[in-house]
């Protein structure tokens, strides 16, 4: 038996009850034609600057919608459910717009038509206004339009070297999460107006484009993706090395981005700084270190002074089959293989491995579900199926640990449903997608989301949504109206002193 087939270590069950998750949701405001919708964020779901769970990303038209950290799946998903059941009952009284439930965008206007998320007048509500003034300059307005889920994970006694070995391990097998789980194998023409791509057409009018065998275009060459960013070499072997190629990519000047310029000549601002990343959120990955900050400190500061306290997991694509975006069983299964994750050897990772899993990664995006497929691993071919069962198959006495601990079997079912979609890729949700689209929707990529889109909030309306509930949302909002004006009264700074003193070098740490 070699090392990677020796059994893991379990961790008790009083640590893995003490397992925590919270989700981050983003979604685009869409109308009935499927187009986006380019009213502004809806006033009575509150300030989008200090909301605690509905708040926006980058434009004005994508909600984001965030959940506390649980210790239960169930727990989670009912906040999840009940943050939903706010935003549609609010979009109703306002008129006829819903949440799309696809991660490819729904039908965009041109570039500079989408609207950028605004925040007020404070100090730090107009930075991440040009923050995403920034984001636009340098990727274009259409890429932030792809929307996600992102999985906040932490356990007790986990140190930041641990944690980084947990993403280290997550890097190298994160192929099998975008093959159990990607749902964007298809996108509107429109996303890729003026680009160069090698999307095939799945209709006749060629409005929908496809790749037969992708798991999630969201995650592949067309997604999120820079070429400026391939520059940073990160290094997930510390803290310290991640900090020190982070805190070089936040202070470096980069060329275009110095001649675009911090301000334009009339004097609005294009970006917050003309380094390589404006600040930390900038840098693009599969999964980040994460920890709490303090009122006006840099992410990467907090990082260095108290170590990491949870992962984000950012490669998970909106279910469009789910309400919700994700179902519990994924939530479990997230849950198994990050412990895996965690509790399997993690060696330090080489330029040439980070190489590999960037090509791993595009392949199984755009790839995944085509028969013999191959990745590379240790510059040796491996079949995916082989590699990904070989994972999976680690995770048994993980899942049943889970189970004993919370005293259920759903670990065990969801690792199992995982293992049966490696061995059948029609039931992965792409290829359900797929078969969805070319059989009841006409090959449209726009009709299939809408519908699902419609089917999900008329599923949401039709639950339960009481007084109580209704009245404590309504308090939300207005305490959240509220401490949004109390931040703008307090500020005394000029806002370009303000930026210079927040994006000054020795704030990172």
């Amino acid at each position: 038996m070699n090392k990677s087939q020796e059994p893991l270590p379990v961790p008790p069950s009083e640590r893995l009850v003490q397992i925590r998750r919270g989700i981050e949701k983003e979604g685009l405001r869409a109308l009935p034609t499927g187009e986006l919708a380019l009213t502004p964020h809806p006033l009575a779901l509150g300030s989008a600057l200090t909301h605690p769970q509905i708040t926006t990303d980058y434009s004005e038209s994508q909600i984001e919608l965030i959940t506390g950290a649980h210790l239960d799946v169930d727990a989670c998903l009912g906040e999840l459910v009940e943050v939903h059941q706010q935003v549609y009952h609010t979009l109703r009284e306002a008129g006829d717009e819903m949440l799309w439930v696809s991660s490819m965008p729904c039908g965009l206007p041109t570039d500079e038509t989408i609207p950028l998320a605004r925040y007020g007048s404070s100090n730090a509500g107009r930075s991440k206004s040009v923050y995403r003034m920034g984001l636009g300059h340098r990727y274009g307005r259409r890429m932030q339009m792809i929307s996600g889920i992102h999985y906040n994970w932490s356990m007790p006694g986990v140190d930041s070297d641990q944690y980084f070995a947990l993403i280290r391990n997550f890097r190298r097998h994160a192929f099998v999460l975008l093959y159990l789980f990607g749902s964007s194998p298809a996108l509107c023409s429109c996303f890729v107006q003026g680009r160069a791509h090698s999307l095939q057409p799945l209709d006749a009018k060629g409005h929908t484009l496809h790749l037969p065998h992708a798991t999630s275009l969201r995650m592949g060459r067309l997604g999120y993706q820079s070429d400026a960013q391939a520059e940073i070499n990160v290094s997930y072997n510390g803290l310290d090395g991640y900090a020190r190629s982070l805190h070089e990519a936040l202070t470096k000047p980069y060329p275009a981005y110095e001649k675009l310029g911090i301000r334009n000549p009339g004097g609005e601002y294009n970006q917050l700084g003309t380094s390589l990343l404006q600040i930390e959120n900038e840098f693009y990955g599969t999964i980040r270190p994460k920890r709490g900050v303090r009122s006006g400190e840099r992410p990467l500061h907090a990082l260095r002074e108290r170590g990491v306290e949870y992962v984000e997991v950012r490669l998970m694509d909106l279910d469009p089959f789910e309400a919700v975006g994700i179902a519990p069983a994924t939530m479990r299964m997230l849950d198994v293989f990050l412990l895996h994750c965690l509790q399997s050897d993690s060696p330090p990772d080489t330029p040439e491995e980070i190489a590999e899993l960037k090509h791993n990664q595009h392949l199984t995006a755009e790839r995944g579900r085509e028969p013999g497929l191959r990745l590379q691993r240790g510059g040796r071919d491996v079949l995916l199926s082989d590699w990904a069962e070989e994972v999976l198959g680690a995770c048994v006495p993980l899942a049943a640990a889970l189970d004993a601990a919370n005293g259920c079997s759903e670990y065990s079912q969801a690792l199992a449903q995982a293992r049966a979609r490696v061995a059948q890729p029609e039931t992965t949700p792409s290829a359900r997608v797929l078969r969805a689209m070319m059989q009841q929707h006409d090959c449209s990529f726009m009709d299939f989301s809408l519908a699902q889109s419609q089917q999900a909030r008329d599923a949401l309306l039709a639950m339960p949504w009481m007084p109580e509930q209704q009245a404590r949302a309504q308090a939300q909002a207005e305490e959240s109206i509220a401490a949004q004006r109390e931040r703008e009264a307090a500020d005394t700074l000029p806002f370009e002193e303000w930026r210079e003193r927040y994006m000054a070098p020795q704030k990172l740490g």
